[in-house]
C-alpha cells in the first residue's frame, strides 16, 4: 500500500503570466469554476520578467507581484492550492524561449539570480500555510548531459535555491521537477526534504499530435496502444505495461516518503477524442496507484476541460463554454 505524503490534487496550470504578449491578471472565474467543478488545484507557470524592469534581474516592479498576489487570495477564497512555478526563470527556460545571458547550469550569477527571486517570493508569502500554497522552483530541467547539465550542476542549483527559501520560511512546501523535463526523478535530493514532480507527456505522437515546433514532422493518427519513433528514451512501443515502468520510479520515491504530484499533462486537440481519453485513462490509473494528483496544461482552450476546440466531442453546456464531460469524468474519477 501507497501512501503519498501530498494530497491527491486535481487541476490545471493557469498560464496568465507565463508569456509577456499576455496581460498577466488571474481571473477570479477560472478559480471558482475550477472550484465548481469539483479541483483543488492551480499551478501557475511565471516567467520572472514579469516583475522586472528594464530587463534589469535585479530591478524589481512590485505592482506586477501584486497580481501573483490576487491569485493566492483567490486561491484561499475557493478553497485550492497555489502552486508556484518559475516556468522562465534566470538562466533556464525549457527551449530556450527566451535568451538568457547565462546558465543556471554553469555560472554563479544565474544562481544567484535565481535565489534572489525565489527569497523574494520565500519573503512575500511567509505565513500562508503550505497547505495554501506551495514552491515550484523550476519548470522541466533537461537531461543530464556534461556539455549541458551535470547532475552537480543540478544539484547545485535546486539545493542553493531550496535554502534560500528555508533560510526564509522553513515550513514552506517545496515540490522539485524531475531532470530530463520532468520524467526523470531525482533521488538525490531525498535529503532536501522536498517534494517532487513529474509530468505526463510521453509518448508524444499522442500528445503533441500536428503541434507546432517540429518542423516539417510527418505525422501520423495516433492510436492506442501505439509505436513511437520519436528518439531517445520515448523511442519503441507503448501501452499499458510501458505506462506502468515508467512511473514505477515516481511510486519507488512514494514508497521512501517523498510527494509526489503530477504538475503537468495534457493531449493535442487533433488527437481523437477515444485515443486520448483511453491513453489519460492508463496514465491516471498508474498515477492513481501511488496516490500522484494531477494538473492538466491548460483548464480553457486547445485540449482543455473547457473549449477543446476537438470536433468529435458531445459537449455540455458551462456558463456558456463548452464543457468536454467525459474528459472532466475521468480526471476526477
Amino acid at each position: 500500500m501507497y501512501q503519498n505524503t501530498l494530497p491527491m490534487w486535481k487541476g490545471f496550470n493557469l498560464l496568465d503570466m507565463l508569456n509577456l504578449d499576455r496581460k498577466g491578471e488571474f481571473s477570479e472565474t477560472d478559480f471558482k469554476w475550477i472550484a465548481e467543478l469539483g479541483f483543488n488545484f492551480v499551478r501557475l507557470p511565471l516567467s520572472y520578467q514579469f516583475w522586472i524592469n528594464n530587463n534589469d534581474v535585479y530591478d524589481v516592479n512590485a505592482e506586477n507581484l501584486k497580481k501573483i498576489d490576487r491569485a493566492v487570495e483567490f486561491g484561499d477564497k475557493y478553497g485550492i492550492h497555489v502552486n508556484l512555478n518559475f516556468h522562465k526563470a534566470p538562466g533556464y527556460n525549457v527551449g530556450n524561449y527566451v535568451t538568457e545571458p547565462y546558465s543556471l547550469w554553469k555560472d554563479a550569477e544565474a544562481i544567484k539570480a535565481f535565489c534572489f527571486h525565489w527569497e523574494l517570493m520565500a519573503r512575500r508569502y511567509k505565513g500562508i500555510a503550505s497547505k495554501k500554497l506551495s514552491f515550484n522552483p523550476l519548470n522541466e530541467p533537461p537531461s543530464i548531459k556534461p556539455d549541458n547539465m551535470t547532475a552537480e550542476a543540478h544539484t547545485k542549483a535546486i539545493t542553493a535555491c531550496v535554502n534560500t527559501i528555508r533560510n526564509v520560511d522553513k515550513d514552506r512546501l517545496i515540490i522539485v521537477d524531475g531532470v530530463r523535463y520532468a520524467t526523470q526523478s531525482c533521488p538525490e535530493l531525498i535529503g532536501l526534504g522536498v517534494a517532487q514532480s513529474c509530468h505526463a507527456y510521453y509518448p508524444m505522437e499522442i500528445t503533441h499530435y500536428k503541434a507546432a515546433g517540429f518542423g516539417e514532422r510527418e505525422w501520423i493518427v495516433p492510436t492506442w496502444p501505439m509505436h513511437s519513433d520519436f528518439g531517445g528514451f520515448q523511442h519503441g512501443w507503448w501501452d499499458k505495461d510501458r505506462i506502468k515502468e515508467f512511473y514505477r520510479e515516481w511510486g519507488e520515491l512514494v514508497r521512501q516518503g517523498v510527494g509526489v504530484h503530477c504538475g503537468e499533462s495534457g493531449i493535442s486537440p487533433h488527437t481523437p477524442h477515444n485515443v486520448a481519453l483511453a491513453w489519460l485513462k492508463d496514465v491516471i490509473e498508474e498515477l492513481d496507484r501511488y496516490k500522484i494528483g494531477l494538473a492538466l496544461w491548460v483548464f480553457k482552450g486547445p485540449g482543455a476541460i473547457l473549449d477543446s476546440e476537438r470536433d468529435d466531442v458531445d459537449y455540455e453546456n458551462f456558463h456558456g463554454h463548452k464543457l468536454d464531460r467525459k474528459l472532466l469524468d475521468l480526471i476526477l474519477r
